[in-house]
C-alpha cells in the first residue's frame, strides 16, 4: 500500500475528473441540473461545456507528475464552486438541516474526500528532506 497508494490515488483523481468532465460534453452528467440552477447568472449552454473541459484538463494533469502543480491549481479554483449549491440551494441539498443530506448534498460533500486526496498527492511534490514518495 505504501509503495503504490499515492500513485493509485493520483490516477483515481484523474479518472474521476476526466469521466465527470466528459459527461458534461454529452449532456449526460447527473450534475447538469444542479449546475444550471446554481450558476443561474451564466448561460448553462456555455458554462457547462467550459466546466467539462476544465475538469478533463484537471484529470489529464493528474496523469503526469510534471503537471501535478497545474492540476492542483485548477482544482483549487474549481472546488469552491462545487460547494456553492449548499449555500445557494439549501432546499435541494438538505432533507433536514443541518445534517440530513439529499443525494445532491451527498454528491457535493464527497468533494471533501477529493480535497483530502489532492492534499496527499500534492504533498508528494516537495516531500520533507529525507523522505521519498513514489507517485
Amino acid at each position: 500500500m505504501h509503495r503504490h497508494g499515492v500513485r493509485v490515488l493520483r490516477f483515481a483523481l484523474a479518472v474521476i475528473f476526466v469521466w465527470f468532465g466528459a459527461l458534461k460534453f454529452f449532456q449526460a452528467s447527473p450534475a447538469d441540473d444542479l449546475v444550471r440552477r446554481t450558476i443561474y447568472w451564466l448561460s448553462p449552454d456555455i458554462f457547462i461545456p467550459i466546466l467539462g473541459v476544465w475538469e478533463v484538463v484537471i484529470g489529464v494533469c493528474f496523469c503526469f507528475r510534471s503537471t501535478l502543480r497545474l492540476a492542483l491549481l485548477l482544482l483549487a479554483v474549481q472546488l469552491p464552486g462545487t460547494f456553492l449549491p449548499l449555500v445557494v440551494l439549501p432546499g435541494v441539498c438538505f432533507a433536514s438541516l443541518p445534517f440530513g443530506l439529499t443525494m445532491e448534498g451527498q454528491y457535493i460533500v464527497k468533494n471533501l474526500l477529493i480535497i483530502g486526496a489532492a492534499l496527499v498527492v500534492g504533498g508528494t511534490i516537495n516531500p520533507p528532506a529525507g523522505e521519498r514518495v513514489r507517485v
